[in-house]
């Protein structure tokens, strides 16, 4: 009797000590390093990226970026000066979005050159620079370091049409307003023409009207050309 007791009691201390390993095991953050250029803050659309919630990682500001910041803020030009101050504000709102999260890192006294500080910890980090500076995205790129720059996201997904441009297209359904037809792009974008209800199952010339983009995708208003 007192050895089933004896069992039990080691079976209970063994589970107790794994539950508490488990517990206490550290986790590994997977998330990527995504260190901020002054570039970047100045620019200021990072943080409507960052609020839309397709930033993959975590947003690193070095402290040395700051002071660039807040010496261009309080410098004579007074163009610089706006715009570091803007800089500085986006700054502190990202630190505010709860879609990722941004951190404030000390990277040091400042002796260094800010650039230098950036590509440093990209690379012992495995990170990526995010920066509009074409000369910093040259020497990244000789270092194998990786970088996102904003502008070529702009180019990615802006619109492949613009107002005023014409295309054949087939109308496929009425629209849900008056005289409206509805047509569709390649890619599933759909094409709302007017005065064209009477023209389903025929392909006709439009002409781009304007653009209306939600969250839930994009939609293109048209106009038939005179030549239907």
């Amino acid at each position: 009797m007192e050895l089933f007791i004896l069992i039990v009691v080691l079976l209970i201390l063994a589970e107790t000590t794994i539950l508490i390993v488990r517990k206490y095991k550290p986790t590994l953050n997977s998330k990527r390093k995504i260190y901020v250029d002054t570039s970047a803050l100045i620019d200021g659309r990072i943080l409507n990226i960052a609020r839309s919630g397709f930033i993959d990682g975590d947003l690193i500001i070095l402290k040395s970026v700051l002071r660039e910041l807040q010496l261009l803020a309080d410098g004579k030009d007074s163009e610089k000066r706006n715009r570091a101050r803007a800089g500085l504000e986006v700054a502190a709102e990202l630190e505010r979005v709860i879609e990722v999260n941004t951190e404030v890192f000390d990277d040091g006294d400042g002796r260094k050159k800010v650039d230098e500080e950036l590509l440093k910890y990209a690379k012992q980090n495995k990170g990526t620079v995010l920066t509009l500076d074409y000369n910093l995205i040259k020497v990244a790129d000789a270092e194998k370091i990786n970088t996102l720059n904003i502008n070529d996201l702009a180019l990615a997904v802006r619109s492949e049409f613009l107002p005023g441009e014409k295309i054949k297209l087939l109308i496929m359904e009425k629209g849900s307003g008056r005289g409206q037809g509805v047509g569709h792009l390649p890619d599933g974008t759909m094409v709302v023409v007017d005065s064209a209800a009477n023209k389903i199952g025929k392909e006709i010339t439009v002409e781009f009207v304007r653009f209306h983009e939600t969250s839930a995708g994009k939609m293109i208003f048209a106009k038939p050309t005179r030549r239907n």
